[in-house]
């Protein structure tokens, strides 16, 4: 029975080693993506900030703030919800906390008398909405690991054309905000209409700059751009959060394996201690056993015992012999 355990014991040893191995790799592995992710993200941000800086120089220069993209449609009674995850798990609670996000806006949407509708970006969330029987007006995938402006660009542009029509109340952002590599917060952001900065109109833009054919009509070809920008720096940081994720989940895995690998070494030197007791404590059981029954025979075989008591007439017999000769 013990031997048996000790079996079982080392196969599970075994077992916890190979995942140890994997949890390993993948920690390392995502260690270096969330790096590169990390510089990705950084060289977007000077895009992003002088886009925002040419905006608000176009907004001194007196452009009116008359696009679509701009103004609010208090007529729509859908609200729209875009939901980035992953396509892979192993990350933690990353994916579950976008989605309880969401999922409290949505509540709040239902609360205000609107509709929603849900563009989800990454299989996990694909998978959980369609497990809970809501319908998806668009699905992303393989955009996750490493996005690109293309990607960006696509999905901005399945809610763009639906809230310049008007169908669509406002559009919330829901994704993982990338703060550090140990910090990183899920938050759920107003994405339509534009939010602008708002400036105060001077007697002109803030460089000695003229504007062809007029700074509304830049305004108008730049705010999609704008809209461009903001959903890609959301993907890059829901990437870098992934990864950051990833790894942790990922060294939480590694050093329970750790523990566990030692908990069940330590249970099976117990199991062969005991083993060994045992067989031990059989072998001294044994050699008393035998020790009591061979004293025991000597107990009823007395010494003293001799061919002549079991022969007594041995002696007449031998005389006898002697007397014919």
């Amino acid at each position: 029975m013990a031997g048996g355990q000790e079996r079982i014991l080392r196969r599970r040893i075994k077992s916890v080693e190979s995942t140890k191995k994997i949890t390993r790799a993948m920690e390392l592995i995502a260690a270096t993506r969330v790096v590169k992710a990390q510089d990705r993200a950084a060289s977007a941000r000077p895009y992003s900030d002088e886009i925002t800086s040419v905006i608000i120089d176009l907004l001194r220069a007196g452009a009116a703030k008359e696009h679509p993209l701009l103004r609010e449609n208090p007529e729509a009674r859908i609200a729209a919800f875009v939901v980035i995850t992953s396509d892979r798990g192993m990350c933690g609670a990353y994916n579950t906390n976008v989605i309880r996000a969401a999922e409290r806006a949505m509540a709040a949407a239902r609360a205000k008398g609107l509709g929603f509708s849900l563009i989800v970006v990454g299989k996990k969330a694909q998978k959980q909405f369609k497990f809970q029987g809501l319908e998806l007006d668009a699905a992303f995938e393989g955009m996750t690991d490493q996005p690109v402006y293309d990607n960006a660009r696509d999905v901005a542009a399945t809610v763009r054309r639906r809230y310049e029509t008007g169908e669509l109340a406002y559009v919330d952002l829901a994704y993982t905000r990338f703060l550090s590599a140990g910090v990183q917060q899920a938050v759920v952001q107003r994405f339509l209409p534009l939010e602008v900065p708002e400036v105060e109109a001077a007697d002109g833009p803030t460089a000695d700059l003229e504007y062809e054919p007029s700074p509304t009509g830049i305004l108008n070809e730049i705010l999609p751009r704008y809209l461009e920008s903001r959903l890609f720096s959301a993907l890059l940081d829901a990437s870098a959060s992934e990864h950051a994720s990833r790894q942790r989940a990922m060294k939480a895995a590694t050093d329970n394996a750790e523990d566990l690998k030692v908990q069940l070494s330590r249970t099976m030197n117990r199991a062969r201690q005991d083993a060994i007791t045992t067989e031990i404590m059989e072998i001294v059981g044994g050699a008393e056993a035998l020790a009591a029954d061979k004293g025991e025979k000597d107990e009823f075989a007395p010494s003293h015992f001799t061919p002549a008591h079991l022969f007594p007439d041995h002696l007449d017999r031998t005389d006898h012999t002697q007397s014919i000769h």
